[in-house]
């Protein structure tokens, strides 16, 4: 298949395949899981507001559940997997927050840092077990300003900077997909771990709470600049469906990757260190108390 004309409207058929995509109750969440559904998968949505996420699931045609899912508590997070009890194909690591300076998770740690990356580092590896296919995280070009502050992950003490703190835990998604990779290799698994990004997409990420000046600039821009939501899931389906090498990282062609069709992008030579991808996966491990999934007990 050419990437470059490829849509989500050419999807393989995914009856008998079931889905869980994290964060589905809007923007590109809610997109992947409108098109997976289509195509017959079976689609749960991860959700922390199960009345929103029934909400978008009687708009979806298909097969759909909702479940209550809330990467910012740990114990949600391993409430969600110790109810799960048969196969899964594919894990849509699709939720994010962005901003909220001081927010912290119910466990302590910085809110972006623990719903993006802690939360999702958690759950695959609790889900691992039941997993036959694929793992997709979304990433973000943001991860270019992100780096590893090993000594304070939590953001207890450093100074909150939202491009640093947000490009922290976007870095942190492809290193950990890495990671996990190598791993799955090292294992003899056949499930493969991938990474995406949306591009420059029209959702509310980042803007509950602005001021009312800087949400019209948002919204205009994204009126005026960004592609739809489900433009921009087309990334994350092509990495979730195609035949790619594992740990590829997927985003649109167009240019500075705001918009286009699926291709296989670049990273930052920090998001391509082993080292720090294992460094990082050691640290999850201990803050999460979570981990490799297929590591015998």
């Amino acid at each position: 298949m050419d990437m470059q004309s490829w849509t989500a409207a050419d999807l393989p058929v995914l009856h008998g395949r079931t889905a869980v995509v994290t964060g589905a109750t809007s923007g590109v969440g809610f997109a992947t899981a409108t098109a997976l559904a289509q195509a017959g998968a079976h689609v749960v949505l991860g959700v922390r507001d199960t009345q929103r996420g029934r909400t978008a699931a009687a708009t979806m045609s298909g097969s759909t559940e909702v479940r209550h899912l809330d990467l910012a508590d740990l114990s949600s997070v391993r409430a969600f997997a110790r109810s799960w009890n048969g196969p899964l194909d594919l894990l849509i690591n699709n939720a994010g927050v962005a901003g909220g300076r001081g927010a912290v998770t119910k466990d302590g740690f910085d809110l972006q840092f623990g719903t993006n990356h802690l939360g999702h580092f958690a759950l695959t590896n609790l889900l691992l077990p039941h997993l036959r296919d694929r793992v997709v995280t979304l990433a973000s070009g943001a991860h270019r300003a992100g780096d590893i502050y090993f000594e304070d992950l939590a953001l207890r003490t450093r100074r909150y900077s939202l491009a640093e703190t947000y490009g922290q835990s976007k870095l942190a998604n492809l290193l950990f997909t890495l990671e996990l990779e190598r791993r799955l290799s090292r294992s003899g698994s056949a499930v493969q771990s991938q990474a995406s990004h949306p591009g420059y997409s029209d959702t509310n990420l980042g803007i509950q709470g602005r001021s009312r000046p800087l949400v019209a600039t948002v919204n205009l821009a994204g009126r005026l600049l960004a592609q739809t939501s489900e433009q921009g899931a087309v990334p994350t389906l092509f990495a979730a469906t195609q035949d790619l090498p594992g740990a590829s990282y997927v985003g649109p062609d167009g240019r500075w990757e705001l918009h286009g069709s699926p291709c296989l992008v670049g990273r930052s030579s920090k998001a391509s260190d082993p080292a720090l991808a294992h460094r990082l996966w050691e640290a999850s491990e201990e803050l999460t108390g979570v981990g490799f999934g297929l590591d015998p007990e």
